[in-house]
């Protein structure tokens, strides 16, 4: 995803792609990031992963382990242009004290 100072980190390995879709996930469902960087997240993600999956076409195990996280990402990509919450419910329960 970004470092500290902005700059996106190239994901290239199935590890760095399921964190980073839990990364992008959270990301979206910041109140403080700002819809650029939540877009530019989302852009740079699928570019790697266009990538990773070129990188990778002629092994069909990996080509598997990618589609999952693909499809993974093509229903969060749903989610969020329909219009669905991502962000997670409020605790509803009373707090002890």
């Amino acid at each position: 995803m970004f470092d500290k100072t902005g700059q996106w980190i190239h994901l290239e390995t199935f590890d760095g792609f399921d964190n980073g879709l839990s990364d992008l996930i959270e990301l979206w469902s910041s109140k403080t990031a700002t819809q650029a960087i939540k877009e530019s997240a989302l852009a740079h993600f699928k570019e790697d992963l266009d990538g990773a999956a070129l990188n990778w076409a002629d092994n069909r195990a990996k080509m598997k382990k990618f589609a999952a996280i693909g499809k993974e990402l093509a229903e969060f990509e749903e989610a969020i242009t329909d219009g669905s919450s991502i962000a997670p419910e409020p605790d509803t329960f009373p707090k002890k004290t």
